[in-house]
């Protein structure tokens, strides 16, 4: 089918079946399309839920063209869908380091920030880590440190043509949902944030059908994370729940004391200070559960000693050493 025929059916409003799904994510990775058209189809799906079909086949399409990491060993990704325009300080990436630091592997999927500025990659190239996709290099790092980081561009190269586009428009995509579906890594474990509760539906129904041992969790007043700003659902792997914050003795959050004030220096600071345990009580919180719930979903241990076990990796400084060597600046963040 023409790219011609694609566009008239958003132009009519109409969406996809998983047919042309497919055929319309196999031509923008091809680029096919303009940057006008690309940004006519971002901004369909920017008022239009996409459907679980368009979800799958888009999926299916950008891993099939995406280029491969195997592991020989079990693995998990910590990420979120982004978009939720709460500007937090980057909670997944730090936890993704205490998961590390308490010994489990982790092979963490991310990129740029596109409705903010301190996305994983962005915080990670500030602090002078290395993108690679050599896939000597990101064995050693998982050897050495039990954590590496996949950035999106070098195992996504076919979505260059989507990449200005989505700078442009400086919002949340299809390709934000996209996003922590297609880890090119043959992880086992997956914690997901999600930005809606309609996304966390569609997520759920997909993933189930995989081996992928998942959660998914999403804050209900729109967090893509565990914010404690609210009261939270997970579901997945090990069942479903609506959990209050003050259910794990953990005291409520406000907003405005996870938030990054919206510039990099903001956030490595915040970044920095959770890892020399010289953060506030709110922002180390915030980062303890997160990845508490994702240890629990590695060992299927009680929340409470998953929680003491991230505890314990910030404040013997395990994490931050974790950091240190990953960024190969050991004497330095003192």
């Amino acid at each position: 089918m023409s790219k011609k025929y694609l566009l008239h059916k958003f132009y009519a409003n109409q969406h996809l079946n998983s047919e042309e799904a497919e055929e319309l994510m196999l031509l923008i990775t091809q680029g096919s399309f303009s940057e006008m058209e690309i940004a006519i189809i971002l901004m369909f799906y920017k008022t239009n839920s996409v459907t679980l079909n368009e979800l799958s086949s888009f999926r299916k399409v950008l891993l099939e063209r995406s280029l491969k990491f195997s592991i020989p060993f079990k693995a998990i990704d910590v990420c979120g869908t982004g978009g939720d325009e709460k500007d937090t300080f980057n909670i997944s990436t730090l936890s993704a380091l205490i998961i590390a630091a308490c010994g489990y592997k982790v092979v963490k999927h991310g990129n740029y920030g596109v409705s903010c500025t301190s996305g994983s990659s962005n915080i990670l190239e500030y602090f002078g880590y290395k993108f690679t996709n050599k896939t000597e290099i990101l064995l050693d790092q998982l050897q050495e440190t039990n954590i590496c980081f996949l950035h999106a561009p070098l195992f996504h190269p076919a979505l260059k043509h989507v990449a200005q586009v989505r700078r442009s428009m400086a919002t949340k995509t299809i390709f934000n949902l996209l996003g922590p579906l297609v880890n090119p890594c043959t992880i086992s474990h997956q914690f997901i944030g999600i930005n809606s509760l309609e996304v966390m539906r569609s997520y759920d129904y997909l993933l189930e059908k995989t081996k992928l041992k998942y959660s998914l969790v999403h804050s209900i007043d729109g967090y893509d994370e565990i914010s404690l700003t609210s009261p939270f659902k997970i579901t997945g792997s090990l069942g479903e729940q609506l959990i209050h914050p003050s259910e794990l003795r953990i005291p409520m959050v406000k907003p405005n004391e996870i938030r990054s004030s919206g510039s990099i220096e903001s956030a490595s600071k915040i970044f920095m200070d959770v890892l020399k345990d010289k953060a506030t009580t709110s922002q180390k919180n915030a980062v303890l559960i997160n990845s508490a719930f994702a240890i629990q979903l590695i060992t299927h241990k009680c929340i409470e000693d998953c929680i003491q076990e991230s505890k314990e990796a910030i404040e013997s400084l395990k994490a931050l050493n974790t950091f240190k060597q990953l960024t190969n600046k050991k004497h330095e963040y003192a």
